[in-house]
């Protein structure tokens, strides 16, 4: 401010665990129109469902993981059905690796990860990526907070898997811990009020998610219940053009009349992941596009 990481069920803890004049016009406007409609029908379903999950893990251990999860555990996931949006290094926290996994809806979810963790990649990979484990039960289970609110890039081509550096910009998850007690929709105060103050700032809105309250039907990994959330995600070029945002953020007497508003809507600060692409995630910086 963690998992995929189960031993069904040994080694670790269980919290370690998208032609004719007139006539061929209006042809190609309705192909481009049906396109465009199928490709946001994919995006939309593709976002369905959405784990943001963090990691704890033993000092040192970070790019033990990031590298067998790269090598093994994107594909292997995906040919199950699920989709890795992105996985980060957290910046403010060397033990930290935090990742993005989506689904079409729960039941895709309960029967993919079935599939992946009763399949041989797992089997083969699991000690390895277990030992790198202190916790794994920091999930929080999500949806979108509005149809086309999700991930563009949730469709896009992953990066090979030969695929190296780490200068992909930063990525910022906002999380909101919301009181239930007060009226309104905070979606509406958000798009309303927060998200023009926030862009004119010059940050960006990749995506917005809400809580998903359906109950977890894979309980062999735990997820965060309880809860209710509003999460938006943010691009920015790098650390700098992060700080200077925080910097005119700072002197808006209209962001500082906000955050005194959202007083009402949170009982606890906005939750903030800096969060370093890795090598292989869909979600980058440089390549994401804002809504």
């Amino acid at each position: 401010m963690t998992g995929l990481f189960m031993n069904v069920l040994s080694h670790v803890s269980k919290g370690t665990l998208a032609f004719a004049g007139f006539g061929l016009a209006a042809a190609l406007l309705a192909a481009v129109t049906a396109f465009g409609a199928q490709n946001d029908s994919a995006t939309s379903s593709a976002n369905a469902v959405l784990e943001l999950r963090q990691y704890t893990l033993h000092p040192g251990q970070r790019d033990v993981l990031i590298d067998v999860f790269e090598r093994n555990f994107v594909e292997g996931q995906e040919v199950e059905g699920m989709r890795i949006i992105g996985t980060f290094r957290a910046l403010d926290n060397p033990d930290r690796f935090v990742w993005l996994r989506s689904f079409p809806d729960m039941p895709a979810r309960a029967g993919a990860l079935n599939r992946f963790y009763q399949g041989a990649i797992w089997r083969a990979h699991r000690a390895v990526a277990n030992a790198t484990m202190v916790d794994a039960a920091n999930v929080l289970l999500l949806r979108a907070a509005r149809p086309g609110a999700g991930f563009e890039v949730v469709n896009a081509p992953l990066p090979p898997r030969d695929a190296a550096g780490a200068d992909r910009g930063v990525i910022e998850a906002s999380i909101v811990y919301l009181r239930r007690s007060t009226p309104g929709n905070f979606l509406d105060f958000f798009e309303n009020e927060l998200e023009p103050q926030w862009r004119s700032a010059g940050g960006s809105v990749l995506a917005k998610f809400v809580t998903d309250h359906r109950a977890n039907d894979f309980s062999a990994l735990p997820i965060r219940e309880g809860e209710e959330v509003f999460v938006w995600f943010s691009q920015f070029a790098d650390q700098a053009a992060l700080a200077k945002q925080r910097r005119v953020l700072a002197k808006s007497d209209d962001w500082r009349a906000l955050s005194a508003a959202l007083s009402l809507w949170t009982y606890q600060p906005i939750e903030t992941l800096r969060l370093q692409p890795t090598a292989r995630s869909r979600l980058q910086a440089v390549t994401t596009r804002q809504k």
